[in-house]
């Protein structure tokens, strides 16, 4: 056991005298491909485990973002302040600062492209109130889903040792985001976006080295590992996969690359493995949460 899984534990056994019983997560390895039109589960294996989303935890936030659009309480102009809590969510923000605003629009196209923590505690805060409050109606929204074993605390997906997840659950979300806003599903094929004069590019970079992804979301923390919740389009035929818990980006996209291989067709893939360099500011896969 590492020195960093010892201090999660010791976390989450403290956490357990204050507010009752939970079974820690592990960043445990994990995969999980899906059938987007028929769910036939294609590729499973400790698809059923506990693990932490890190990231992977802004899909839900965006479903949410996405729900309340298409309800009319949020509009693509619709402003969002950045309180000093939002601004304080290191390390991957649009970091405009507290009390300032950006669109739904911004905020949305930076989590997608940039995995940007303030933004998406910008949105909790506005629809909700706050982090927490937003955490219940992600958990409520994620049972109603099926996601059985999913319990969010945050909307950004930054450590809490409550925040559970699996990769069954991820890919119903993926599946979920698919199927009921398909037209706002496209957003998660943005491979960079421009904010305010500045380009910024992003780094899932599966979308470039795979024929047919086209999105959707990467994650990484120390607890969780290497995650990401991939959908490719082949033929005619959708599969939504999901990797979690590796130790490397590169060793997850490869192994994402060899799930779609096997569920779609081998000639899928392409030659190369790292998208070249573009203008912007080139975000890597190597900090927590994206």
């Amino acid at each position: 056991m590492t020195t960093k899984t010892s201090r999660l534990l010791a976390i989450a056994l403290s956490s357990t005298l204050l507010m009752g019983a939970f079974i820690p997560a592990e960043a445990g390895q994990a995969s999980f491909v899906i059938d987007a039109q028929s769910s036939k589960v294609l590729e499973a294996s400790n698809q059923d485990e506990l693990n932490y989303p890190a990231s992977l935890t802004k899909m839900m936030t965006l479903y949410l973002a996405f729900e309340a659009l298409h309800e009319g309480r949020l509009s693509w102009d619709q402003k969002l302040t950045m309180s000093e809590n939002a601004e304080s969510k290191e390390p991957f923000k649009l970091a405009i600062g507290a009390g300032r605003q950006v669109t739904l629009r911004e905020a949305v196209e930076s989590i997608v492209v940039l995995s940007a923590n303030d933004s998406a505690v910008a949105i909790a805060e506005h629809l909700n109130g706050s982090e927490q409050a937003f955490a219940r109606t992600m958990t409520d929204k994620a049972q109603q889903l099926g996601m059985k074993d999913t319990v969010f605390k945050n909307p950004s997906g930054l450590p809490d040792p409550e925040q559970v997840t699996t990769a069954r659950d991820m890919a119903t979300l993926g599946v979920s985001l698919m199927r009921d806003f398909p037209e706002e599903f496209k957003l998660f094929s943005m491979r960079g976006f421009k904010f305010r004069g500045m380009k910024f590019r992003g780094h899932n970079n599966l979308m470039y080295r795979y024929d047919g992804v086209d999105g959707i979301k990467t994650g990484y923390t120390d607890a969780s590992g290497y995650n990401v919740v991939t959908s490719a389009l082949k033929d005619g035929r959708r599969v939504v996969g999901v990797v979690m818990g590796e130790k490397t980006a590169s060793l997850r996209d490869d192994k994402m690359a060899s799930l779609l291989d096997s569920t779609l067709s081998s000639s899928t893939a392409t030659a190369s493995t790292t998208p070249a360099s573009q203008s912007g500011v080139i975000m890597t896969d190597t900090q927590p949460t994206k």
